[in-house]
């Protein structure tokens, strides 16, 4: 299964090729909001779509700051200044920039608002807006809150305030992290985060621990993380599930204190993560529905609320993908095609869909999963006997191995999304 595997894994980073740059031309508009790794990816492939594609990306943040490996910045293995990316390969490429927030959205007359009053009308919109805590869905935590106990699940400032935190600590500290029920931005970051920062505690403060308070019963690769802990950090980080009274309800932030129904837990540092939502513009723009996520179609991810409107990345409900930077951009690259379909009265094909995951429990010992998806029942459902996961009993050299593909991996598809 591991060659299988591999070859698979070659095979989807073989797609990842280096984008010609084209002029903008005087055809169809279409406007991508967010500049991530689903907008960006979205912008640029509209173009290699069809040149003729008049494409113009808002975003207000002239860098962009990645989450997929800001766990490594967490605990001083990585730079932050190796986290942010810049949209000079996006430009070259022949879209437009336009650096600003968009505060509305007109989906009758098909134009959005900028924050400096400018309208950009559109034939197509393709939202890319990510996700925004919400900040009621857990008593006693808000955005106050989270300068004293960071969420770091929006990379930059968060991130490096939990890492002063860590490192401000005293050895025999207590460290404590919240995990939310599902759906949530990349899942399986959760646990590789706990895992990291056990690492740490093992290597500079042994005397210290971390205790995962958990709003689930199971999560993706779970076998395959807790062998890891059990292995790696059996005196440094603990488990505390759903069912064992693990779920949060409210947070103490005077004395660093997280509540659950049976106990309350009161913490030297604490990482609230929590329940989040699709972010406000895209609330604004009516493709929210009550889940807080928007609902869309699995062909070229139409929002199923607002036509003419197309929603990717961490802020789409989509079925079975999970939200991760892999999925966003596989899913930017079949909005992209979908468009330049529909834009010349043909209809979308029927696509398949890669996610790739991978996460590190220590700097030498990583885990993955690729899934493939497909459309059913409007919505995505995972391709039977495709994809795989890290075998559990995998030897170390294996271990080392996927770290280093996930070094690859990173560098792989933020040199797509980013050049």
């Amino acid at each position: 299964m591991r060659a299988t595997r591999r070859s698979f894994l070659k095979g989807a980073a073989a797609t990842m090729l280096p984008l010609p740059a084209f002029a903008q031309g005087t055809g169809p508009r279409v406007v991508v909001i967010g500049g991530g790794f689903a907008g960006a990816s979205a912008a640029r492939f509209l173009k290699r779509a069809d040149p003729k594609i008049n494409v113009t990306l808002a975003e207000p943040n002239r860098t962009f700051t990645s989450c997929p490996f800001s766990n490594h910045v967490i605990i001083g293995l990585r730079d932050p200044g190796a986290q942010q990316f810049g949209y000079d390969k996006v430009a070259a490429d022949g879209v437009t920039l336009a650096y600003a927030a968009v505060t509305a959205v007109d989906a009758q007359k098909r134009s959005v608002t900028l924050a400096d009053g400018t309208a950009l009308p559109y034939d197509r919109l393709v939202m890319a807006p990510g996700i925004d805590i919400d900040w009621k869905a857990l008593p006693g935590y808000d955005m106050n809150a989270a300068e004293v106990i960071p969420h770091a699940w929006k990379a930059g400032e968060q991130t490096l305030l939990l890492r002063a935190q860590l490192e401000a600590m005293p050895d025999g500290g207590k460290v404590l992290m919240s995990a939310p029920a599902t759906p949530v931005r990349c899942p399986t970051a959760i646990y590789e985060r706990a895992s990291l920062i056990a690492y740490y505690l093992k290597s500079k403060k042994p005397k210290s621990k971390l205790i995962i308070l958990d709003a689930k019963d199971s999560f993706s690769q779970q076998r395959n993380f807790q062998n890891a802990w059990k292995e790696l950090y059996p005196d440094h980080l603990e488990w505390v599930s759903l069912s064992q009274g693990g779920n949060v309800t409210a947070v103490e932030v005077a004395t660093r204190t997280l509540v659950t129904d049976f106990d309350n837990f009161e913490a030297d540092v604490a990482n609230v993560i929590p329940p989040q939502k699709a972010a406000a513009i895209a609330q604004a723009a009516g493709v929210a529905d009550r889940t807080g996520w928007c609902p869309v179609e699995p062909l070229g991810f139409e929002s199923l609320l607002v036509p003419n409107i197309h929603v990717i990345g961490d802020a789409a409900m989509t079925g079975a993908m999970p939200k991760a930077a892999f999925a966003a951009n596989a899913q930017a690259k079949v909005c992209a095609t979908a468009i330049a379909a529909l834009l010349r009265g043909a209809k979308p094909a029927e696509p398949r869909l890669i996610n790739t995951c991978y996460s590190l429990v220590a700097p030498d010992y990583g885990i993955s999963f690729a899934e493939v998806f497909k459309p059913a029942n409007n919505m995505l459902v995972d391709v039977e006997n495709s994809g795989g996961s890290s075998a559990v009993d995998a030897p170390p050299a294996v271990r080392r191995l996927e770290a280093e593909f996930a070094e690859g991996w990173f560098k792989t598809i933020t040199r797509e999304v980013f050049g």
